[in-house]
């Protein structure tokens, strides 16, 4: 039985803004607040933060959306994909676009102007640089002179119709703000440090901070998770609900620790492939990505390391969100997404990996052969799957390593003084084939099985395992590395094993 861990319905969301594709961060955010809205019971939202309206990029939310759906993390309100893949809102708390819920905002400026908490700031911008310039010069922390700030309402009404452009401040009161974040404990700030920042800006937009405390707190949210980064902007946000009268309805901050790249510097979006699409692209299964980005920066404090999205779900606890940033490393990457492929059913393995596999110019030079009917080539397919499966870490190597599946014996280039084994002769490394070919005579067709090949062959090598089993890996791969000769003759199957050793020993 979950354990409740408030009183009240457990509301989280993820509030993007759409300036481009889903990065794994975002992907992380999301996750935390889909983890503890399903173990809670409550309601995952999805809130579109659209309010910087120079940097967003068309197609954007629907991409977006399509990331998260494919990563199972979908919002049951807010902003949501239709069965048709349109945009749409459900809820009842919507709009849940900020750029259409600019009255609401206005009618909390102007309650704050009506109430002396923020005023209209006229600076330019040629002033305020010289402000910040001049501060920097004498070595004092950038911040705004509230030159504005006791303006009479008959010069605010002369410049406004004059046609100045303004933006509205919020007036930070004295006194020293203290909250109890989830992750990093208490934190105390004296507000004489803090900047009057701008809640509204020039084109009639909210910024950030105003916006993201009227949402959350008309939303009801109950749990806001974000980024290490935003942590020095909560006490901004708690003195916008305090001035609002909203403090007893503040959510639990919960802010996560950074993801670092390996110079232990935070990962940035710059740094290759880093969002949600490039994993998807390169083949990542998507519960490994998702049990991966579960593990960056919160420990189950178990020895478990590999998780299904229900295991996340019922372990899930902030109380184990680690504090230290959580180092992205590809190669763990590979491991965790290797150990699930490896649990995968083979048609499981097949139905994602098909779409990676037919991409290759190899599969398609091999198709077009037309060696196969569509059902032997499914079944064809799904043994190569099943020799490579213990190996893959991602899709997109299915097959790679193995082209000779994909070629016909006439087709394999080798040197054949390369099969010999050790010191072993032209004429012994003949025989030996020849002895090979006999013994695989004599499986019947439909007792042709990894074992059966495995116990007829070892049993002609007896204690001279490499004069028999080297060449014969040669010459049915073509190559000194790959899969054992028994996999790889139980795949080819019987008439194409045969071929291929009997091509060889003409060569002799």
């Amino acid at each position: 039985m979950t354990k409740k861990i408030v009183n009240k319905p457990v509301r989280t969301r993820f509030a993007p803004s759409p300036t481009g594709e889903l990065h794994i961060g975002g992907l992380r955010t999301a996750l935390s607040n889909y983890l503890l809205a399903k173990q809670q019971g409550g309601s995952f939202i999805l809130r579109i933060e659209d309010t910087d309206q120079k940097r967003l990029v068309r197609g954007a939310v629907e991409r977006l959306l399509k990331s998260l759906q494919w990563s199972e993390i979908e919002p049951n309100e807010g902003v949501v994909l239709s069965e048709n893949d349109q945009v749409v809102e459900r809820g009842k708390y919507g709009p849940y676009t900020q750029s259409q819920r600019l009255n609401v905002y206005k009618k909390y400026v102007d309650k704050l102007i009506a109430e002396k908490k923020a005023y209209y700031c006229f600076c330019s911008a040629e002033r305020l640089d010289n402000l910040r310039k001049e501060q920097q010069k004498n070595k004092q922390a950038p911040k705004y002179d509230r030159h504005c700030l006791n303006l009479s309402r008959d010069e605010i009404q002369a410049k406004i119709k004059a046609g100045e452009k303004y933006v509205v401040r919020f007036k930070i009161p004295e006194g020293t703000t203290i909250f109890q974040d989830e992750v990093f404990g208490r934190v105390s700030v004296k507000n004489n440090t803090i900047d009057d920042q701008i809640i509204l800006k020039s084109d009639g937009f909210p910024t950030y901070h105003l916006a993201v405390v009227v949402d959350d707190y008309l939303m009801k949210i109950s749990h806001v998770f974000r980024g290490a980064e935003w942590l020095p902007s909560t006490p901004k946000h708690i003195l916008l609900y305090q001035a609002l009268g909203w403090e007893k309805e503040m959510p639990k901050f919960v802010h996560m620790a950074n993801i670092l790249n390996k110079d232990k510097k935070k990962l940035s979006k710059r740094e290759g492939s880093v969002s949600v699409d490039d994993f998807k692209k390169e083949g990542y299964p998507r519960e490994a990505l998702i049990n991966f980005i579960a593990l960056l920066g919160w420990n189950p404090k178990t020895e478990q390391e590999i998780f299904t999205l229900n295991e996340l779900i019922e372990q899930f606890d902030i109380s184990k969100m680690n504090k230290a940033g959580g180092v992205f490393d590809l190669d763990r990457l590979a491991w965790i997404s290797n150990q699930h492929i490896k649990q995968m059913s083979i048609d499981k393995l097949y139905k994602e990996g098909l779409s990676f596999l037919i991409k290759q110019s190899f599969y398609q030079d091999f198709v077009q052969k037309n060696i196969f009917s569509d059902k032997e080539l499914q079944k064809y397919l799904k043994k190569i799957l099943t020799i490579e499966q213990e190996r893959l870490s991602k899709f997109t190597e299915i097959g790679v390593e193995n082209k000779f599946f994909f070629q016909t014996a006439d087709e394999l280039q080798y040197n054949l003084e390369n099969i010999y084994w050790k010191d072993n002769s032209q004429e012994s490394t003949k025989n030996a084939l020849q002895e090979v070919r006999q013994s695989l005579e004599e499986i019947p067709e439909k007792e042709w099985t990894q074992k059966n090949i495995q116990n007829k062959l070892l049993k002609l090598a007896g204690d001279k395992r490499g004069d028999y089993l080297f060449p014969l890996r040669w010459i049915l791969t073509g190559q000194g590395k790959s899969p054992s000769p028994f996999e790889v003759a139980w795949a080819l199957g019987k008439e194409e094993t045969l071929r291929r050793v009997s091509l060889a020993l003409i060569k002799f």
